[in-house]
């Protein structure tokens, strides 16, 4: 899902960086770890309505949105001219695949600490383990039930749950390569326009029951089905913007939509229904046909015009892959760790929640740092010289 995931697309070597959405990317990772703090609250008191950001998951359908705009506009002109499909294969391997890597290293290291044990007590078989490790490393999803789920939730990636969106993301940048790219716009508008009829039915139907459009992390049916159209419509539609783009005069741009993206995420579950469709399918579907969009299209017109905003974007670019990539591990300590101790409200939690939210900041840093972009640059010398 982008210099994300999300994810997130390499700039073509010459061209210049859209600041602010780099910085916005980097908004949407913050809050997306928030977001997992209220679901460990949520899950430690037996799967009650999150609370506070509430719609955090939404931040994945707006990665994917910002993943199609610079990856269409980072790759469109190359792919037609020069640049081969291995060599970008080869560019978004580099991209991602390290702090994937990182991501289920932590997270088998993580699922060690609790003791091997599932979230119904039963205790896993390190080798189980090392399997679930293996898979996760060369990005094999796990089936619901499978002996290596080792967490028992019937997630694609039980080490690092969160990695099935990259995954998504994996599908997005193959399909975009062999086919995507080759469209006309008149053609790609097409793609979207169904794309969004697809995505709008299930989302306002409720197709995989859960009351909200927060799927694709597990195998079945349903939620392949449902991440598959979370990943292709704001996909497509991202490249789709960057083919049309055209900047508009905005000052203020990164703090706006950092601002609306805040609101948008805190807005409370809607519940209820105006006959068979769900208000909260459409609040969601009005998110992410309509307002991200808009706001993609805000933050590539906008730039940064002091040295601080500029700081502060690129410092949230830098970490919003690795911080999205390798939180979630920790969140599964947390999680143990309310469960453990019957702890249900952040009024009970919150100078722990704190810390695990700073570490968590802290943790991707070092990442980035001491690891990502070292070893980024090592394998660019090694496999694109």
């Amino acid at each position: 899902m982008l210099k994300t995931n999300i994810s997130s697309a390499a700039f073509a070597d010459t061209k210049p960086h859209y600041e602010i959405l780099d910085g916005l990317r980097g908004v949407a990772a913050l809050l997306v770890v928030f977001y997992h703090i209220f679901e460990g609250l949520s899950f430690a008191a037996g799967g009650t309505i999150i609370t506070t950001i509430n719609h955090g998951y939404l931040a994945v359908d707006f990665f994917f949105i910002l993943s199609g705009f610079v990856i269409g506009y980072a790759y469109d002109d190359r792919l037609r001219k020069s640049m081969t499909l291995g060599n970008f294969f080869k560019r978004r391997l580099i991209r991602l695949h390290p702090m994937i890597l990182m991501g289920a290293v932590i997270g088998a290291i993580c699922f060690c600490l609790q003791g091997c044990m599932r979230w119904d007590g039963e205790h896993v078989a390190i080798s189980m383990v090392m399997l679930a490790l293996l898979c996760a490393m060369f990005f094999i999803p796990a089936t619901p039930g499978a002996s290596y789920d080792v967490r028992g939730n019937g997630e694609m990636f039980p080490l690092n749950g969160p990695s099935w969106s990259l995954f998504f993301e994996y599908i997005g940048n193959i399909l975009y390569a062999l086919f995507i790219q080759r469209l006309s716009n008149k053609a790609l508008t097409a793609l979207v326009i169904l794309l969004g009829i697809g995505i709008s039915w299930y989302a306002l139907f409720d197709v995989a029951g859960y009351g909200m459009i927060g799927v694709g992390w597990t195998l079945d049916g349903a939620n392949f089905l449902g991440g598959s159209l979370r990943m292709l419509f704001p996909f497509a539609l991202g490249m789709l913007l960057s083919r049309r783009f055209k900047p508009v005069k905005i000052r203020g741009a990164f703090w706006l939509c950092s601002a609306v993206l805040l609101i948008l995420f805190c807005v409370p579950y809607i519940e209820g229904k105006c006959g068979p469709i769900i208000l909260n399918g459409l609040f969601e579907t009005i998110c992410i046909l309509l307002v991200f969009p808009v706001l993609v299209w805000l933050g590539a017109s906008g730039i940064t015009t002091d040295k601080r905003s500029t700081l502060i974007c690129k410092f949230l670019g830098d970490i919003s892959f690795p911080l999205y990539a390798v939180h979630y591990p920790i969140m599964y300590l947390f999680y143990a760790w309310l469960i453990d101790n019957k702890l249900y409200t952040f009024g009970e939690v919150w100078p722990v929640a704190t810390a695990v939210y700073l570490g968590c900041i802290l943790l991707a840093y070092i990442c980035l740092k001491g690891y990502d972009e070292p070893f980024r640059k090592w394998l660019t010398r090694k496999i694109l010289s």
